[in-house]
């Protein structure tokens, strides 16, 4: 599923022009109101084709004939572009359909811990199972006993395996995904046919996308045009009456195709649909192409500190040790203290001390000092002496419970610490207060020029912490962030996004937790990991399945490459019905009124020939851009000012010459071949 090349297979084209057929159905026609007009032009004048053969007038049948055919391919091609988009997603539901087998669950005895074998489709919401090492998940659930290896790969793509485990925020499995090692108890969080699997792939064929409001409005937008055009091209039939004009309704007809935004009404749903499929290439599940297209009106983005800012926990990084201390003295008894601590922060404290080659054996009948809430600190007894590191707080009282006094230096040393941003942790051995270590957050390499990125594309990053002022500060600073949340609390983010939304703006967040849920469900866009808990995947409306929490930023960058390849291509497609009335408008009138022969600046050889050509040019261009609109014009940071002089020059200006190149083509080819 990763990567983000555009792949047409040849079994893809057939199955997309299959489709193109299929949905030639009136009644999934009238849901594009723009290429319905088409078809209906089509359809009247297939039935002037016929009269006219009837009636033996064979130049204005063949003329018909031939406008009839590339009304038809106009439409076909339109709903191509559609099947296009909707078979890649189809493509990729068949590769996770695979996944979805009927496989074999053992289901707990809710009266006794005995299982039962039954089939993985009857399990229901509630019910307990239990997977060991080979199997496969056979529903999505949370983890309630033990830890175990992972493959995930046929949700992510991604071969390497996760760990997940009862408790914390890693604890939620999906169905189809297979345990590597141990064994573990899953309690059932979805019914029968609602899977996570289930939605995924209904997503991913697009049977739940619905119209964005954006998409809704540019229809209307569109609709708009096409009856001001339809008004605009029936009234010439009375005046060219009045005129003595022969016009006939044929040629009305191609006039009308031509001048209606056919392009972008061709291209308006592929375009949508091919922004949910790029967000699935980096195995991203968006719930609706409403929030993809969410993302690319976003100008706040919230982040938490942890885990996407920084790389996770604190990590030890410096021995300060107290005047009259040597900093091997304090690392030895950092060592020593941490030698059964089992935390992130314990064990990199026992790594910087070897990577300074200090190393130090513990002595056998040693007891462990678990950290515990109420003494705040850890450390070890050996035979014959006490070793604790802890809060400044805690070892003071327990230096001075021993006798012993405090430096001045260390309290110095702390608040240096806290200053910076980092976590001071003292260290004692026995009454004697050696120092402290400095434990600091690594932000992640590269994270400051991203969010440069983002402050282009005018949006707001706010970092929110659980950490005080001065740390956040500190933190915020090296990352390059805009502003900071410090000390918060779910409510706190929940009340952040809600003032937010009141000042009128479009907020972006990403989070795993459970305490996340109701922030992410407030958010215009909430990113949800997967390895994140049940309540966290519910209410954001994107889900990643890399958990991942930085990938918002590409989220924000695919949400304005859909706008933005919307906006150029309607821009394009407005544009170059200017050409088509120098083909067209000159050929109606020509005969009648030489002086129109001023307005043929394209010098086409004859009226019919015009006319033709451009209703050619019409029909093809929408294939022509058929890869632009599912690649998506390529995104770069720039203001709103700057986009619309982009715009402007490359598709509007290009969308008036481009067709004026087109259509002398066409017509050269056409008269060379004699078709007309």
């Amino acid at each position: 599923m990763g990567g983000n090349s555009l792949i047409i297979s040849n079994e893809l084209i057939l199955s997309a022009i299959k489709a193109s057929f299929t949905k030639m159905n009136p009644f999934k026609l009238i849901t594009n109101p723009v290429i319905f007009i088409v078809a209906l032009g089509a359809l009247i004048t297939t039935l002037i084709m016929i009269t006219h053969f009837f009636s033996q007038d064979n130049k204005e049948a063949l003329f018909s004939l031939q406008i009839s055919l590339w009304l038809w391919f106009t439409v076909l091609f339109a709903n191509f572009a559609e099947a296009i988009a909707e078979g890649r997603g189809k493509a990729q539901a068949e590769n996770l359909r695979q996944t979805r087998k009927d496989t074999q669950a053992k289901r707990l005895n809710k009266q006794s811990n005995e299982y039962e074998i039954v089939s993985a489709s009857t399990l229901l919401k509630g019910d307990k199972v239990v997977i060991v090492a080979g199997e496969i998940i056979p529903a999505d659930g949370t983890v309630i006993e033990g830890m175990a290896s992972i493959d995930e790969s046929a949700i992510t793509g991604e071969s390497a395996p996760v760990i997940r485990e009862s408790g914390g925020d890693r604890s939620a499995v999906t169905g189809g995904t297979t345990v590597l090692s141990d064994k573990i108890v899953v309690l059932v969080t979805a019914e029968p046919g609602k899977s996570f699997l289930d939605k995924m792939i209904a997503l991913v064929e697009g049977a739940e996308r619905k119209k964005t409001p954006n998409e809704i409005a540019l229809n209307i937008l569109l609709i708009a045009l096409t009856i001001v055009f339809l008004l605009s091209v029936f009234t010439l039939k009375p005046f060219a009456l009045f005129q003595n004009l022969n016009v006939s309704l044929v040629v009305l007809i191609a006039l009308l195709v031509c001048l209606i935004p056919t392009t972008i009404g061709g291209l308006l749903s592929a375009i949508g649909i091919a922004g949910m499929d790029r967000v699935l290439q980096r195995n991203v599940l968006a719930m609706s192409g409403r929030a993809v297209e969410a993302a690319g009106d976003v100008d706040v983005l919230l982040l938490d500190k942890t885990g996407t800012i920084t790389v996770g926990n604190r990590m030890a990084s410096e021995f300060i040790p107290a005047e009259g201390v040597t900093v091997e003295e304090l690392a030895r008894a950092s060592l020593i203290a941490s030698s059964f601590d089992d935390t992130p922060e314990g064990r990199s404290i026992v790594k910087l001390a070897n990577e300074l080659h200090f190393h130090y054996l513990i002595p056998k009948n040693s007891i462990a000092i678990p950290f515990t809430a109420e003494t705040r600190m850890s450390g070890i007894d050996t035979t014959t002496e006490t070793f604790r590191k802890g809060s400044l707080e805690a070892i003071i009282g327990w230096v001075r419970s021993l006798g012993g006094q405090v430096p001045k230096c260390v309290q110095e040393n702390v608040i240096k610490i806290s200053k910076l941003g980092g976590t001071p942790l003292a260290v004692a051995k026995g009454a004697q207060l050696l120092g402290v270590i400095y434990l600091k957050d690594i932000v992640k390499p590269g994270i400051s020029a991203r969010f440069m990125r983002i402050r282009a594309m005018g949006i707001r990053t706010v970092m929110i912490t659980g950490d005080n002022k001065l740390t956040a500060t500190a933190i915020a600073a090296e990352a390059g962030v805009d502003d900071f949340l410090s000390e918060a609390k779910p409510e706190d983010k929940l009340l952040l996004i809600k003032s937010l939304k009141k000042e009128g703006r479009m907020v972006a967040m990403s989070g795993d937790g459970t305490n996340d849920a109701p922030a992410l469900a407030q958010a215009d866009v909430g990113l949800s990991m997967n390895t994140g808990t049940q309540a966290a995947r519910e209410a954001g409306n994107m889900i990643d399945l890399d958990s991942d929490p930085t990938k918002v930023i590409e989220i924000v960058e695919i949400g304005k490459q859909l706008l933005i390849t919307r906006g150029a291509l309607t821009t394009f497609s407005i544009a170059n019905d200017v050409a088509k009335y120098f083909a067209i408008i000159p050929a109606i009138f020509i005969e009648s009124v030489p002086r129109f022969e001023i307005f043929n600046i394209m010098h086409l050889e004859t009226p019919y020939s015009a006319i033709l050509s451009a209703t050619i040019f019409n029909a093809l261009i929408i294939i022509i851009l058929v890869p632009l609109a599912l690649r998506g014009v390529k995104y770069k940071p720039r203001n709103a000012s700057s986009l619309l002089r982009y715009n402007l020059l490359v598709f509007g200006l290009g969308g008036i010459i481009l067709p004026f190149i087109g259509i002398k083509i066409v017509d050269v080819i056409i008269n060379s071949l004699n078709i007309i």
